[in-house]
């Protein structure tokens, strides 16, 4: 027998060993030093599964007869996307045709209309990134569209460079949890701080810190009020004070804290008067006189569901203790979701603990590992996307709106631009038929493109809705680096297989379709794999010695050593130096202080967005007339086995969902009303589409609330018209943006009904790899 050997990699998931017995993955042992690693990392061997797997490049038969035939699809083909079978070709057919759209589209219409968005998770590598290589490529060749912000936080960070200067406090670089946990006497957490959610961080991590640092809360003595829907969206250990609120409605409750502090006279004036602009109409807003409506505990009771007692009780401790509001991304993905972003900074303004230690506000702690973690001081490993000399690109969430509306107007952070005409679209390393919303709009809309390609290691929906598709190899089969700015440490992910199929590294695929379009030695610059990593490590190595005088390790010890750490300051307090000296330090807002009040939005007078912080009612939300029609307000959070789609059918997340389908969380009272128990199929739908899930019960959760988690693979039932079979939220989510400012995803403002179901229940992943299987034609 052969020996096992131990390779050192990473992925989003952490840093572990792959052990490798005759070319095979036979286990995985976590990072020694890692104090609560994931389990997930123990997913990671199915990656080497073929079953799901692109073996070798494949195009669509009828836009394939097309191309042959020296024409374009027609609008008939082009809407068999989905349907359609995929006939094998080799690579350097699927390369010269990938060229040869690139080369017309660019030609006859404009690198405008190449959207390269590729937004995904495709792995943590900084070399192998796909979305970075494929930008690469087409900055060399003219330019693309692009995207900006992401679908997990986006409205957050646009009203927050606004209004703080910049996207920091819910980037990573806010207070961090150590700061946290050493000084603050009062937390008040919006939403969530989960080990669920911080299991994960995009670019990798080697520590997961969250639990320790909640502990060391709990073991001072800090007290917890847990604002949420979901009671364990915190550890029950912590011993939280759990408030069910209605979903979207936590504005409400931070304008009423405010309200209730200012009205009992307990606000900073001071820091209101030297820190902040826009006061004024903030202030004026909170008692009524602008609009006739005080914004009391008991006006926010009536949106909120919550007590009002309890409300003006807390709103006497947070100025008087040393107080942290924590929000939680999926706050701003939620219609309107600027607000509560900017009502936090309000409400903590209103305090007055902005920038010391433990007191003010931060965004996202827990929504990623490395949020909260200590604050990185150096640049880590990444590969250069070069310049896009094209100044076109969409907000990311509004992907189905650009390919409906060509030429259309649309607003972003103030300014009108226009959609472009998008004929070819490139996807790398993503699946905006698991993450995008109303994907039965989207899937309507996926006709319109001349040319879609997807390059992914798996046959995704996206995959499966592609013209050409390039089968790119998973981490494993490759080297790379992992690391980000919200890591201190840069993980080696060293191949431990060699590719599946026929499958190439993403680095392969770009550099032969770089030279296929002539720019193939611009693209690699004389290095190859290895020497590209070695290039970015000692960048970063430079970068740590001149930026912060720290000796990280040569690349050759790196590499056997498999981890260096990266200088960073654990104990971060957000704007201490602006709280210091404003003069000195002042932001990069339009006053240069705290925006309470913005002349930008006052000017711009928009319905949805306001000239300071406002409760708006969302589209769907849980008021008089939902709940008396029965509706039911649906969260889709991440679920607790996996990362979005990814290996859905392994390890902790096959365990959950064995059949393939997603889980629906509900109260006992809610299931009791319809007739549902634990393990019943429910048929959730709304007039934008149906899907199925299992029934699980549980305390937890606020009546009138259902869970279903993001991440099942999209199956469409064998028959029109019936439910999707796997339990994909996003056949059920609205997609409309967060507001004309944002332009976010707004996926957490959703109301559905919920029946049981007792029509035909087919296995969802065996339906799935049925309707794979019937596509390969030749």
């Amino acid at each position: 027998m052969s020996t096992i050997e131990r390779i050192a990699h990473g992925s989003h998931w952490g840093a572990y060993s792959l052990l490798v017995q005759d070319d095979r993955v036979i286990g995985v042992e976590p990072y020694a030093a890692d104090p609560d690693p994931s389990p997930i990392i123990h997913s990671v061997p199915a990656w080497a599964d073929e079953r799901r797997r692109v073996l070798r490049p494949m195009a669509r038969r009828g836009w394939l007869a097309a191309q042959r035939a020296g024409r374009l699809a027609s609008a008939a083909e082009r809407a068999a996307r989905g349907t359609d079978g995929y006939v094998a070709i080799d690579w350097d057919e699927a390369l010269a045709l990938a060229a040869a759209e690139v080369r017309r589209v660019a030609n006859e219409h404009g690198n405008r209309s190449i959207f390269a968005g590729s937004y995904g998770w495709t792995n943590s590598g900084r070399f192998h990134h796909a979305s970075s290589l494929l930008r690469r490529t087409m900055n060399l060749v003219g330019g693309y569209t692009g995207h900006v912000d992401t679908y997990s936080v986006a409205a957050g960070p646009v009203i927050l460079r606004h209004v703080l200067g910049s996207s920091d406090a819910c980037q990573g670089r806010a207070s961090t949890l150590h700061n946290i946990a050493a000084n603050t006497e009062t937390l008040v957490v919006f939403g969530a701080i989960s080990p669920r959610t911080a299991q994960n961080e995009a670019g990798g991590l080697a520590l997961h810190r969250l639990t320790d640092q909640l502990r060391a809360m709990k073991a001072r003595g800090m007290r917890i009020i847990h604002v949420s829907p979901q009671r364990d969206d915190l550890p029950d250990w912590l011993d939280a004070q759990w408030w069910p609120i209605k979903p979207n409605t936590d504005t409400a409750l931070m304008l009423a804290l405010a309200h209730e502090i200012v009205a009992g006279g307990a606000h900073d004036a001071a820091f209101l008067e030297r820190y902040c602009s826009g006061s004024e109409p903030f202030l004026a807003y909170l008692a009524g006189t602008s609009d006739g409506i005080p914004k009391t505990a008991q006006w926010a009771a009536a949106i909120t569901g919550l007590d009002p007692a309890q409300i003006r009780a807390l709103a006497g401790t947070l100025p008087t203790t040393r107080s942290m509001l924590s929000v939680s991304w999926s706050l701003q993905r939620a219609h309107h979701g600027e607000q509560p972003f900017w009502a936090a900074v309000g409400l903590a303004a209103v305090i007055g603990q902005i920038g010391l230690p433990g007191g003010g506000v931060g965004f996202g702690y827990g929504s990623l590992g490395g949020v909260g973690a200590p604050v990185t001081r150096s640049r880590p490993p990444a590969m250069s996307q070069l310049g896009n000399d094209l100044d076109s690109f969409i907000p990311v969430a509004r992907v189905t709106d650009m390919l409906e509306q060509p030429g259309a107007a649309y607003e972003y952070e103030g300014k009108t631009r226009h959609y472009p005409d998008i004929r070819l679209v490139y996807w790398a390393g993503g699946n905006p038929f698991h993450h995008h919303q109303d994907l039965n709009r989207l899937a309507r809309a996926w006709a319109r493109p001349e040319t879609i390609i997807v390059q992914d290691p798996m046959w995704t929906a996206t995959a499966l809705r592609a013209d050409l598709v390039l089968p790119a190899c998973t981490s494993i089969e490759r080297n790379d680096l992992a690391g980000n700015r919200r890591s201190d440490h840069i993980v080696a992910m060293k191949r431990a297989i060699a590719p599946v199929g026929e499958s190439r590294s993403d680095f392969d695929i770009f550099s032969a379709l770089a030279h296929k379009l002539g720019v193939g030695e611009a693209f690699t610059e004389g290095r190859d794999e290895m020497g590209w990593i070695r290039h970015l490590y000692e960048q970063a190595r430079g970068d740590a010695s001149e930026r912060c005088g720290a000796d990280l390790p040569g690349f050759d010890s790196f590499w056997r050593q498999g981890v260096a750490q990266l200088p960073a300051d654990i104990d971060h307090t957000y704007l201490a130096d602006f709280r210091r000296d404003p003069r000195q330090h002042p932001l990069a807002t339009e006053s240069g202080r705290i925006v309470l009040g913005s002349r930008l939005l006052a000017d711009k007078a928009y319905d949805d967005c306001q000239a300071h912080p406002a409760w708006i009612a969302p589209h769907e939300w849980l008021d008089a007339a939902a709940e008396t029609a029965g509706m039911y307000h649906l969260l889709t959070p991440q679920p607790e086995g996996r990362l979005h789609g990814q290996l859905v059918h392994a390890g902790p997340s096959a365990e959950r969902i064995p059949d393939g389908r997603e889980q629906l969380r509900m109260h006992p009272a809610d299931a009791t009303r319809l007739g549902l128990a634990e393990g019943d199929l429910a048929r959730v739908s709304n007039d934008r589409g149906a899907c199925l899930a299992t029934v699980v019960l549980s305390d937890d959760i606020r009546a009138g609330v259902a869970a279903l988690p993001t991440g099942a693979w999209l199956t469409p039932a064998a028959r029109a018209g019936e439910p999707e079979l796997s339990g994909n939220p996003n056949v059920l989510t609205r997609d409309v943006p967060t507001s004309v400012f944002g332009q976010g995803c707004a996926a957490q403002t959703c109301l559905v009904t919920i029946a049981r179901w007792s029509g035909d229940a087919e296995d969802a992943g065996l339906a799935y790899d049925r309707d794979l299987a019937r596509r390969f034609v030749g």
